[in-house]
């Protein structure tokens, strides 16, 4: 690689700038690292008059971000545009076909091209760096890749959303409803302050969730239908109750072999405040990964904001710079294999089940009648009446069930007068 390296930059929006100004004030300290001196020779966004958290050179800058490919001659180039198809997806593939490196902290993009966009850069010798997508500043691509590479790893889990952790921990903190700290949330810029969906839907962790099953156990990123659920419906009287019962809700992504098959799923839990995963809050993100021989590994850091997500994108750079050609996914494409999916339905966990009730008689063993009728055991009831408004809570937590028989049963409370709304379901994790 020559020793003067030509950087575009596309999508200025929180991360690109951020990345914009890092390239700019640490030139040197690139330099000292690599013998290699950078240059930001374009920049491409929408708009290019908007203000922006930092000044932008309107000299280099491009509407349209494929004329940078025609006209100028790049050597690394970074996508912060986020799309999983449209330009990021042209960009991101015709960069590689002329053979640029190409960064990127799209998650959305590499969990569903990431396979196809590996192989092209394989081909082309050039590198595919995406470890800005999951977990934002915690290396976990980069360990699993190389520091645990002779591991067998056989499960990988964590809280990998910033901006839902943040919601639910601070529900617990100030006792205010999910509506108003996400309010709160959007303000410190945690939170989109147009469109959060993707975060509190559980797509953003299930992105990252697909990602790390391909790179933990060298398979091609899945494709099968998997149990995704948010934490749109988790309401601050949740939270109270599983504080009194020593619990907290986490939104979880997990990934795992059981039987020779993988399970990957994203949902809201109730954990333990005496285990780890129950005290990581905030925005912060922590990834656990099990394997043989080196046990449970733990990484954590902050998951959300554009400082961390730029702190693993110079990381990328660095990699590049120091002329490191390496597998995308770190096995070769063509080593890689599929995997047949774990069954949702034989997924268990003992489940904590709300219900909003009539207050009156036989109401709680009609509930108890129901759950027998579909094989799941009553661990636990609590029972707060409130006879103002003649109605009462009944909570139930359950010894472990099968997903099917939790769905069916759910299915069955939809019809009945006695029951005012649908129950609330959280798994407790195992």
């Amino acid at each position: 690689m020559k020793n003067y390296i030509n950087i575009a930059i596309v999508g200025l929006g929180q991360v690109g700038i951020y990345l914009y100004n890092e390239l700019n004030i640490k030139k040197k300290d690139i330099e000292k690292k690599t013998g290699k001196k950078i240059k930001i020779v374009a920049i491409s966004a929408k708009n290019k008059n908007k203000k922006r958290r930092f000044p932008i050179s309107k000299k280099i800058f491009y509407k349209d971000p494929l004329k940078i490919l025609n006209k100028e001659r790049i050597d690394i180039i970074f996508e912060c545009v986020g799309l999983s198809d449209g330009i990021s997806k042209k960009l991101v593939e015709i960069a590689l076909k002329k053979r640029i490196h190409v960064i990127t902290p799209n998650k959305a993009l590499i969990a569903k091209h990431g396979d196809k966009l590996a192989k092209l850069a394989e081909k082309q010798k050039v590198n595919l760096e995406f470890e800005a997508s999951v977990a934002g500043g915690i290396p976990i691509l980069r360990t699993i890749k190389e520091g645990l590479a002779t591991n067998r790893i056989n499960k990988v889990y964590g809280i990998l959303n910033g901006t839902t952790n943040y919601i639910l921990s601070e529900m617990e903190n100030s006792n205010e409803t999910f509506d108003k700290v996400l309010q709160k949330a959007q303000k410190l810029g945690y939170a989109e302050p147009g469109n959060p969906k993707l975060d509190l839907n559980g797509f953003d962790a299930f992105a990252k969730i697909k990602i790390l099953s391909a790179l933990s156990f060298n398979t091609k990123i899945s494709k099968s239908k998997c149990i995704m659920e948010g934490i749109e419906n988790i309401k601050l009287e949740d939270i109270k109750i599983a504080n009194q019962l020593g619990l907290r809700v986490k939104l979880l992504g997990i990934s795992e072999i059981i039987n020779g098959q993988l399970f990957e799923t994203v949902h809201p839990c109730l954990v333990s405040k005496k285990t780890y995963i129950g005290n990581v809050n905030g925005v912060m993100n922590a990834v656990i990964t099990e394997g043989k021989p080196v046990g449970q590994s733990v990484l954590q850091g902050e998951g959300a904001g554009p400082g961390p997500t730029s702190s693993s994108l110079l990381s990328d750079l660095l990699s590049i710079l120091r002329g490191n050609i390496k597998y995308p996914f770190g096995i070769s494409s063509s080593k890689r294999r599929s995997i047949k999916p774990f069954s949702n339905d034989k997924y268990t966990n003992s489940l904590y089940l709300r219900f909003e009730v009539k207050d009156k008689q036989g109401v709680l063993s009609l509930i108890t009648n129901r759950l027998a009728k579909y094989k799941i055991s009553v661990k636990r009831i609590i029972q707060t009446p409130d006879r103002k408004n003649k109605k009462a809570t009944i909570v139930i937590i359950t010894h472990k069930t099968t997903e099917i028989n939790a769905r069916n049963c759910l299915s069955v409370f939809k019809k009945n007068k006695n029951i005012l709304k649908l129950p609330t379901l959280i798994r407790l994790y195992n």
